[in-house]
């Protein structure tokens, strides 16, 4: 989710060519779904301007899903318009994040999600619907967040008919203990409608967040090349799970991933290039793949 979490909180534009070529490159990689933009107002996020672009070109990938988030209804027109395989509608679970992300109390944005599922059923489109519970463990302008409210809000949602939910960690405050006790709480609600976990490494314990997902049976992330990316509205939310060390994680634990190393390091050099005077972070691109994980073989084997 570079294109649009990676760089939303970056000041520079990145030209729609480089962008086509970073999409195109991660596709090469062997990733299969891509979350290329979000279509917001060009005055509020100059940076995403061109999502439909992105979107027009990414649909011409074969096996891609593409994806998009959409902060408000007139968003969810666009994504539906354009086709898009899958809409992600955050709904924040602090109800002080919810006012500066998008003026709204998260029962308003539950509202307009029953609004937005409505006229994707009206339109008989086929794009998906997902609910991103943000903040989920903590807040940087609210502090604690209850579970029983993160439960709340993701019940609220189920009952408008979306198709999945995640849970977010946006700001960086969950560790592995909080991250198996809220994704134990919610799966029993949610079931297979919960399948993803977003992980800030804002403090260091992203993968490791990571790993305690997945030790529920969590088994899709999103993450950025080279560490990039957060949340405008959210001090201290810099800092997405780097894609590539992601993929080493998995890789290493022997969960196929279809990542090639060797394509997804090239790739972050161009970004270092792209993005000069930004900061990238991660740690494989600086070590390398191990002696006993060559990236041939690794390739080989995940193909």
């Amino acid at each position: 989710m570079g294109l649009r979490d990676g760089l939303q909180s970056i000041a520079q534009v990145m030209p729609t060519a480089q962008k086509l070529e970073w999409l195109r490159g991660a596709y090469d990689a062997g990733q299969r779904e891509i979350e290329v933009g979000s279509f917001v107002p060009a005055r509020l996020l100059p940076q995403l301007a061109d999502t439909a672009e992105l979107v027009a070109f990414a649909k011409t990938l074969p096996g891609l899903a593409v994806s998009v988030l959409v902060p408000n209804f007139k968003g969810a027109e666009r994504a539906i318009d354009c086709n898009a395989d899958l809409m992600l509608v955050p709904l924040s679970a602090s109800h002080a994040h919810s006012l500066a992300n998008l003026r709204k109390t998260p029962d308003e944005v539950v509202t307009e999600i029953a609004r937005i599922r409505a006229a994707r059923d009206a339109a008989g489109s086929s794009t998906l619907i997902e609910v991103g519970i943000s903040t989920a463990f903590g807040c940087t302008l609210q502090g604690r967040v209850a579970p029983a409210e993160v439960l709340r809000l993701v019940k609220a949602v189920l009952d408008t008919g979306v198709d999945r939910v995640s849970l977010a960690d946006t700001v960086g405050y969950a560790d592995p203990a909080m991250v198996q006790e809220l994704f134990a709480l919610t799966l029993p609600v949610a079931g297979d409608k919960l399948n993803c976990g977003h992980f800030h490494d804002t403090r260091g314990l992203g993968l490791a967040n990571v790993y305690a997902a997945l030790q529920m049976g969590i088994t899709r992330f999103d993450a950025c090349l080279g560490g990039i990316g957060g949340c405008p509205h959210a001090p201290g939310a810099s800092g997405n799970v780097a894609t590539e060390d992601l993929a080493y994680l998995l890789a290493s634990m022997g969960v196929a991933t279809g990542q090639d190393f060797d394509q997804l390091i090239a790739l972050r050099e161009k970004l270092a290039g792209w993005l000069r005077g930004e900061t990238l972070h991660g740690t494989l691109w600086r070590a390398g793949l191990p002696n006993t994980m060559k990236a041939a073989d690794t390739a080989a084997a995940l193909a």
